[in-house]
């Protein structure tokens, strides 16, 4: 199936707001088999026009996505309808929807929404409870030569929900009843980096017929998305688990703060974290997870000498011999922070982020993780991460949560 995307938005070309629908798109049309054979992004007028005709011809499907709002530049549905032919009618019922919304809202009633309730003859109203501007889906048609046209929202908080329930089972129908979809693994896998992941594996699954392998890196992880017929994928996914068990954090697109979350409720235990260099950014990250307030137990942000011994008990000497960036000092935020705390776990970090800062035994990049467990000897390494100060720190946070989820499973963590 030949499919292409069709961002409209002067915003997304002057970098107002980031443009999301491309890896979103890419990501969900893979689980169908379905890849993206052009993106195009448009500012917010009549180029839509010209840009769907050259399209059309090449085209079994195409997602337009923005242009349904009820301002003057928001042309999409009245382009689509003259190109088809198509009269735009009023759905009264999309009107009562808008409405009430806007009634059980508080708000007052604007008559330019009335324009989202405009549809072309024939189209098919895809519903939108998270906004005002329903999707549309006009099937193809031969005798105007339009392909298959999915009309959405632009936001991403009323697209991925309509494109999750109504456009994917109509592009499974538009693939044709009993369509075999392609099975598919994705591997999120940590600390081990894409050419060598890659250098290790495709020698050993050359052999295997009818797959097809994918990469993805980003800091600190790969993800490894496996396609192909189903005897194929399971016998290269049974190869990963092989070379790379303790790399693996989870086999799907969970993030690894989920899947630490996940492991700590199941086994009823908590974890507390005291940061400093990374001020605070670990704390957010796991507190991001839903239902986190069952395993968070507490965070502290550590950022001077005198936070450390104040109020983690790090003995003022043990930071004059060895510094506040060192494996004693950051043995001791971990201890005291689980002593302080009810948890179970206590993760502790202190690090050089940059630019400054940093000397010729430790520089910018350097930094300390301690992990505390009850009943077990404090763990305690030095990391070097020469990057920019955002980048490190978003690169401790997966180093510490990939530790965290190898302590918690008693994965050895040199």
């Amino acid at each position: 199936m030949r499919l292409e995307v069709v961002n409209t938005g002067t915003e997304l070309l002057l970098g107002k707001v980031i443009n999301t629908h491309a890896a979103y798109f890419g990501q969900e049309l893979f689980k169908l088999g379905l890849r993206i054979q052009r993106q195009t992004t448009i500012p917010d007028g009549i180029d839509i026009r010209s840009v769907l005709s050259e399209a059309f011809p090449r085209c079994d499907v195409i997602l337009v996505t923005g242009g349904l709002g009820p301002t003057s530049d928001d042309i999409t549905r009245e382009v689509v309808a003259e190109m088809l032919g198509r009269e735009l009618q009023l759905d009264e019922a999309i009107l009562a929807t808008i409405r009430e919304m806007f009634r059980v809202r508080g708000l007052r009633q604007n008559l330019l929404n009335d324009r989202q309730a405009m549809v072309p003859e024939g189209a098919v109203v895809l519903e939108n409870p998270h906004g005002t501007a329903p999707g549309l889906y006009l099937p193809a048609d031969e005798t105007v030569g339009s392909p298959h046209l999915f009309l959405l929202p632009g936001p991403p908080r009323e697209l991925k929900p309509m494109f999750r329930d109504l456009v994917q089972p109509a592009l499974i129908r538009i693939l044709g009843e009993g369509a075999e979809l392609p099975a598919w693994r994705n591997f999120r896998i940590y600390g081990v980096g894409e050419s060598a992941l890659a250098s290790t594996l495709e020698p050993l699954l050359s052999g295997i017929e009818s797959l097809e392998l994918g990469y993805c890196a980003r800091l600190g992880e790969v993800d490894l998305r496996l396609i192909g017929e189903g005897d194929s994928v399971e016998a290269a996914s049974a190869i990963v688990r092989r070379e790379f068990a303790d790399q693996i954090v989870v086999e799907s697109e969970t993030s690894i703060e989920e899947v630490v979350v996940g492991l700590l409720t199941d086994r009823g235990e908590a974890v507390a974290t005291a940061e400093s260099c990374t001020g605070g950014l670990i704390a957010s990250t796991i507190t991001d997870v839903p239902g986190s307030s069952v395993v968070f137990h507490r965070g502290y942000v550590t950022y001077s000498n005198e936070a450390k011994s104040i109020l983690l008990g790090v003995p003022e000497e043990v930071i004059a011999a060895h510094g506040a960036v060192s494996e004693e000092t950051v043995k001791a935020m971990a201890a005291g922070c689980l002593e302080a705390s009810d948890a179970d776990h206590a993760i502790a970090v202190s690090g050089i982020a940059g630019p400054g800062g940093g000397s010729e035994e430790k520089p910018a990049g350097t930094v300390y993780v301690g992990i505390a467990s009850r009943g077990r000897e404090v763990f305690a390494k030095r990391y070097f991460y020469p990057v920019d100060r955002i980048s490190f720190k978003q690169r401790v946070v997966r180093l510490v949560l990939d530790l965290l989820r190898r302590r918690i499973r008693g994965i050895p963590l040199d």
